[in-house]
């Protein structure tokens, strides 16, 4: 190998590298336009996009360098037939031990395609729930209420729960006593969910009507009646606690008991 063709190799290995960073650069800005003038058409279709992008720059990042190390080894003279005979036989034994792998692989595909979840939501997977911080062609990562980490491989991902799609409709249980009269303590809810759903703070998180389902259970020591409201998807949480806190206190000022569990015991003369 004289010094003029070291050189020449030397300047083909940095047009290769050049090359495919300036590629990679290019479709990184192309997929990130894409997802900006998304944003237009409304926030459900942007975060669709956007979680996509996230697995296709992989993709992109795997055939850039995967081309430019082909191209690298034709700058240097070297023979793909070795790498190909030594890459088919590793393929075959990863295929034997492979079968986990590539049933994550199909199962993130079509959680992508299927649109089940994206970056942001909350949902519950394989056990584990809390917001989904990636997804992978591989893995799903979730980031529960501790802080906890969860890593889901996809293929175990049978059932999911999306918790924030499109709308949330959170369920207000209140237990009252026996003795109390229901109709009244379902008005006084009714009344005191509906002043919540007219507060301006408030009102941007709540859709539609609140909804009288009645009494629900007859328990060894409560009635219990049921509501609905409508939420904004990711606001389920924050407006029934809030709901709970208005409703407990608007019972305390009407004079409804919120019983506590009790035993009572009758003494046989």
């Amino acid at each position: 190998m004289d010094e003029m063709s070291v050189a020449d190799r030397l300047i083909g290995t940095a047009i290769v590298v050049v090359v495919a960073a300036v590629l990679y650069l290019l479709a990184t800005r192309f997929g990130r336009r894409v997802v900006g003038r998304v944003k237009e058409r409304g926030p459900e279709t942007a975060d669709r996009v956007r979680t996509l992008w996230v697995v296709a720059r992989r993709l992109v990042m795997v055939a850039v360098v995967v081309t430019a190390g082909l191209a690298l080894l034709q700058v240097w003279g070297i023979g793909l037939a070795p790498f190909l005979a030594v890459g088919t036989a590793v393929a075959a034994a990863i295929g034997f031990g492979a079968q986990d792998l590539v049933k994550d692989v199909i199962g993130g595909f079509f959680i992508l395609v299927e649109d089940q979840f994206r970056v942001g939501d909350v949902v519950s997977i394989a056990g584990a729930t809390g917001v989904v911080e990636d997804i992978q062609l591989r893995v799903t990562v979730l980031r529960d209420q501790e802080g906890s980490v969860h890593f889901v491989p996809n293929g175990h991902i049978t059932v999911s729960t999306n918790y924030t799609n499109l709308f949330a409709q959170p369920v207000i249980d209140v237990g009252v006593a026996y003795d109390t009269d229901v109709d009244r303590a379902l008005q006084v809810m009714k009344d005191e969910l509906e002043v919540l759903a007219a507060d301006p703070e408030w009102s941007d998180r709540i859709k539609g009507e609140v909804e009288v389902f009645g009494v629900q259970e007859l328990g060894d020591s409560a009635v219990t009646i049921r509501m609905r409201m409508t939420t904004v998807a990711d606001e389920r949480w924050t407006v029934r606690r809030e709901a709970l806190r208005r409703v407990k206190k608007r019972f305390e000022s009407e004079g409804i008991t919120i019983p506590f569990p009790q035993l009572t015991i009758h003494q046989r003369s």
